[in-house]
């Protein structure tokens, strides 16, 4: 492929030795076939609105997701570094959402589904079976200077296969904590040096989680929902030199949190955080540090940390940092950027075809939907370099208006940028060409763009 916009050709080649010379070539018209397919993001959409339908060699294009040699880590590790240099300071923690996401999908062929509940259609009273695959993902939240507020961008996804599926191979089924240990430790060896945090909801207030991040080397930071009724206790004391014994674990059982909530002496702190939706509010904090422990499972310090509302508008909810050096409001502002993994996951569903693909080889499967979470972090990235500090256009209507931009926006500008590409590189010889008036094919060019 020819002609691409310099600005994102940098970006491209850091991927490019990751394949071979012959792969790689099919791989970019993949990539950006993905970008520009409307609908469905299968193979043959890809070729389709790439000019390739009439390729007699269409296989090819098949074999770079289930036969050909190539290490979707190794990309995961690429794309990472390439969003930390661009959109965190050297200076600053890199702070990490992780979250696992179902993606529904059915066939006789899929080995690793499972049945699950499924996050977007239940509720607190409402419960909803999907089949599907389960995927854990961890994207990097940084604020995107031109889109003014902070965006979860996925850069490594791992399959979590069921339980069954484990049964039937005969091997140990892995739990999604342990998956998320992993994928935390491989980030870790990736960023040796960096402060490191990583943002999850409750499913991986774990224990043994905790621990495993808090006794590296170098400790990756974990911020979780915690239990109001959590058994929590002071720092055991020193054992002396010489005595008999095993060393405490624990000293005395401190107050649950939810009898520190009626508790008169409780300290509470009016602050002032950042909050969801990208305004500021104040609430009420309570902290102190503690140590949780449970008979049988490692124990882990902490700094706690309560939070209500002086308007009574919601419940009151704790949370837990694995760093007890860290401050209350530093705690509460991360955790409350964790909401962007959701929006992220929804915009890849609208926008990007998550659950549209086809293919059903476990190599291909183990690589098209991670390549197409992966890709809205690309978009991101081609956004950012092709505006070189500009402003993003943000799409108006009659009937919505925004004032700020959102992926959508990001999208329909980058493909308007690759679109006179494509269509130059496909189009025939002279002879053969009809010409159209530059109006129709403007208006053909951003119908495309626009298209979901």
């Amino acid at each position: 492929m020819r002609n691409l916009p310099r600005a994102i050709i940098p970006v491209l080649r850091k991927f490019e030795l990751l394949f071979s010379e012959r792969v790689w070539e099919w791989a970019k018209i993949l990539l950006i076939g993905a970008i520009l397919a409307p609908g469905k993001r299968t193979v043959t959409s890809a070729l389709r609105v790439m000019g390739l339908s009439d390729d007699a060699q269409f296989q090819n294009y098949h074999r770079v997701l289930n036969r050909a040699v190539w290490s979707p880590y190794a990309a995961s590790r690429i794309l990472l570094r390439l969003l930390v240099d661009a959109f965190v300071p050297s200076d600053t923690a890199i702070v990490l959402g992780l979250d696992d996401h179902i993606e529904r999908r059915r066939g006789a062929k899929i080995k690793a589904k499972g049945i699950y509940r499924d996050p977007v259609r239940s509720s607190r009273s409402f419960f909803v079976k999907t089949s599907g695959l389960r995927w854990l993902c961890l994207m990097l939240l940084a604020p995107i200077p031109w889109a003014q507020r902070v965006w979860a961008l996925p850069f490594l996804t791992v399959l979590a296969p069921s339980e069954r599926y484990h049964q039937e191979l005969g091997k140990r089924h892995k739990q999604l904590t342990d998956w998320a240990r992993q994928i935390i430790f491989q980030v870790r060896q990736w960023l040796p040096e960096r402060v490191l945090v990583v943002v999850a909801d409750s499913s991986y207030a774990a224990l043994e989680l905790l621990a495993a991040c808090q006794g590296l080397p170098n400790p990756v930071t974990v911020v979780t929902r915690l239990r109001l009724d959590a058994a929590l206790y002071d720092t055991a004391y020193v054992h002396p030199a010489g005595r008999p014994g095993r060393p405490r674990k624990k000293g005395a059982r401190q107050p649950t949190l939810e009898q520190r909530l009626s508790d008169p002496t409780t300290d509470w702190q009016h602050t002032s955080v950042r909050w969801y939706g990208g305004t500021t509010r104040t609430v009420r904090l309570a902290s102190a540090t503690a140590v949780w422990y449970h008979s049988g499972l490692p124990p882990v310090s902490i700094r706690w940390v309560l939070i209500t509302d002086p308007d009574g508008k919601f419940e009151a909810q704790a949370l837990l940092s694995t760093n007890p050096a860290a401050t209350p409001k530093e705690i509460v502002e991360w955790f409350v950027m964790r909401w962007q993994v959701e929006v992220t996951f929804e915009e890849a569903r609208a926008h990007l075809g998550i659950e549209t693909q086809r293919q059903w080889s476990d190599l291909a499967i183990l690589r098209t939907t991670p390549v197409l979470l992966g890709l809205f972090s690309l978009v991101t990235l081609f956004a950012h370099h092709l505006l070189q500090a500009g402003e993003l256009p943000v799409r108006q209507a009659a009937w919505y208006t925004k004032a700020l931009p959102t992926f959508s926006d990001t999208l329909a500008f980058v493909r308007k940028q690759l679109w006179p590409v494509t269509i130059s590189w496909m189009s025939p010889a002279e002879a053969d060409m009809v010409k159209i008036p530059k109006s129709l094919l403007v208006r053909l060019t951003d119908a495309l763009a626009y298209a979901a």
